[in-house]
């Protein structure tokens, strides 16, 4: 091949690297160890994870901390003991250079969601029989003073058997589900469940130690 064509090749994919950096949100680190398995729990038992903690920290202070607003939407489930409630939605953060999306549900009661519900600007039906509510502006502003209460981690990398145990270490009991082969790590002591799919796709949801029966519920029995 000429030289020429080799230096231009050569420009061109140096070129094409640095625009994909600069197109990459920058990496969020300071001095707290943001790390997915550095899992601890407070004086009260509530669980601490990427320096928030369940129940305590606010919605106003994730957004702060990501430095943007999320995607927050109020859903409506047809049955179940908690009808209301509100997801806020972060698209690609990058957390100590690890790339992951979060999904944070708010500690909010019934009583105060209904209204909310009543002022939506829009509904939306879902597939699965629910509702998916677009908030009053005036009403997301009150909900940045609330506390999270579950955190939903959905990182890019894939994760094998070995490396969940190494970082996470063994947990308390797995369990599968028939359908999908996914398997559930189950860490009820420091509050959170690993999905894993056999191909390594990885879902973890953070909760409080008080939270943990419900949210394994659905799973059944070992």
């Amino acid at each position: 091949m000429d030289r020429k064509i080799i230096l231009g090749v050569l420009t061109a994919a140096i070129l094409g690297f640095v625009g994909v950096l600069l197109l990459m949100p920058p990496t969020i680190q300071d001095e707290v160890v943001r790390l997915p398995w550095r899992v601890t729990t407070d004086q009260t038992g509530r669980t601490q994870v990427f320096g928030f903690t369940l129940g305590k920290t606010t919605l106003g202070e994730v957004r702060k901390f990501f430095g943007e607003d999320g995607s927050i939407n109020l859903f409506q489930a047809p049955d179940g003991p908690e009808p209301l409630g509100v997801e806020v939605f972060f698209e690609q953060v990058y957390l100590q250079s690890l790339r992951a999306d979060f999904i944070v549900t708010l500690d909010v009661s019934q009583r105060t969601l209904a209204p909310m519900y009543e002022r939506g600007l829009r509904i939306s039906q879902m597939e699965s029989g629910s509702k998916r509510v677009k908030l009053d502006p005036t009403d997301v502003a009150t909900l940045l003073a609330s506390p999270i209460r579950t955190i939903t981690y959905l990182p890019q990398a894939r994760l094998s058997t070995e490396v969940i145990e190494k970082r996470f270490g063994a947990p308390a009991e797995r369990r599968i589900e028939p359908e999908t082969n996914v398997v559930h790590w189950l860490y009820p002591e420091r509050g959170f469940d690993l999905a894993r799919h056999p191909k390594g796709k990885v879902v973890i949801q953070y909760v409080n130690r008080a939270d943990f029966a419900r949210l394994v519920q659905p799973l059944g029995g070992s």
